[in-house]
């Protein structure tokens, strides 16, 4: 029994590495693994995964998230954003031939290719047997107590945080290392490239699967092309806010067999080239989660999830050469405390 709690949900892996465990299913992730995905490599050729991070460009894909801002650094008497296209000789000293730039961003971790931690969506669930639902995180882990925030210091280093994750943070995937054998569903082909938003059931995963001969093996890493990220690139950061949030297929998280294949097959983490992997639910008056596979993935299994990664090169490429699996590269950036974060992923064929 883990100390955070006396009963865990249904079907969950809390406590399956640990009471105190952080990855989840990155676990899967063995030494093997990582060796199995290098078995993959055949053609020496990699591809990256990820969009330009200022891309979708504006906000209309989420109000709460905005293209990163860059700025210079202050300079050596502080004064704030100076230090770029500095010529050494005229503003440090006159014997010196260097230019230098050095710059700072603000960055909306979520805003174009991205990991969800597991921190990222947590669920109201009774854990000690009181009868009353609380809110927790993965395997038990409390707001306000392991994940603190919104408060002034909330990192408690003086650094001005005003949001902190002490536990589930990306930091603990980035140490670990996410690298191993990946799969490509191509949805989009199977599809014929269809634009429209459209749940796919299990049944189709199924079809496309074996029509492709994908094998999901535990510890795999899974990622489903739909062709959203290359229509993002073709909007060249003017996307059509009418269309961008309810376009290309989606994982149907209301389908029960979607959701037991992703407890069922061990994957380890579930990729998409869309916005959230999956849709929304019909409404109802009953008390539910707004997104399923979100609940399920990191509430309940530990399961990351990666969102508007670009896969339109590696999904034709592997198409051509009549494949589906490769090696994948994709540890987020050390940034402790965060729900969330960009990164540069790179499957290698």
């Amino acid at each position: 029994m883990a100390k955070r709690w006396a009963r865990r949900p249904e079907g969950s892996t809390w406590g399956d590495w640990g009471e105190d465990d952080e990855l989840g299913r990155i676990n899967l992730i063995t030494s093997e693994k990582v060796l199995e995905g290098v078995r993959e490599v055949q053609a020496g050729k990699s591809f990256c995964l990820s969009l330009p991070l200022d891309f979708p460009g504006g906000s209309s894909l989420n109000q709460r998230r905005y293209p990163p801002i860059i700025r210079p650094t202050e300079d050596l008497a502080h004064k704030p954003d100076t230090f770029y296209n500095v010529v050494a000789k005229d503003s440090i000293a006159p014997e010196y031939i260097d230019v230098w730039s050095d710059d700072m961003v603000t960055l909306w971790t979520q805003y174009s290719t991205q990991w969800d931690a597991l921190v990222h969506q947590g669920a109201l669930f009774d854990a000690d047997g009181d009868g009353v639902d609380e809110p927790l995180y993965y395997n038990g882990f409390k707001p306000h107590v392991d994940i603190i925030g919104p408060q002034e210091d909330a990192k408690g280093d003086g650094s001005g945080s005003v949001a902190f994750a002490r536990h589930l943070g990306l930091e603990h995937m980035a140490a670990h290392g996410v690298q191993g054998r990946a799969v490509l569903i191509d949805i989009a082909y199977h599809l014929n490239n269809t634009e429209e938003w459209t749940a796919v059931p299990m049944k189709t995963v199924r079809e496309i699967m074996a029509a492709d001969r994908v094998e999901v093996r535990p510890g795999d890493m899974v990622i489903l092309h739909t062709g959203f990220t290359q229509k993002i690139l073709d909007w060249d950061k003017n996307p059509d806010a009418a269309r961008i949030q309810a376009m290309y297929p989606y994982l149907d998280g209301e389908d029960p067999e979607v959701l037991e294949w992703i407890a069922d097959s061990q994957l380890s983490a579930l990729i998409a080239d869309n916005y959230a992997v999956e849709g929304w639910p019909a409404p109802s008056p009953e008390p539910h989660t707004l997104i399923p596979v979100h609940n399920l993935c990191l509430f309940k299994l530990g399961i990351p999830l990666g969102e508007m990664w670009y896969t339109q090169e590696l999904a034709t490429w592997l198409r051509a050469n009549n494949r589906s699996s490769f090696l994948l590269t994709a540890p987020p950036l050390r940034l402790p405390g965060t729900a969330g974060g960009p990164l540069n992923p790179i499957a290698t064929v």
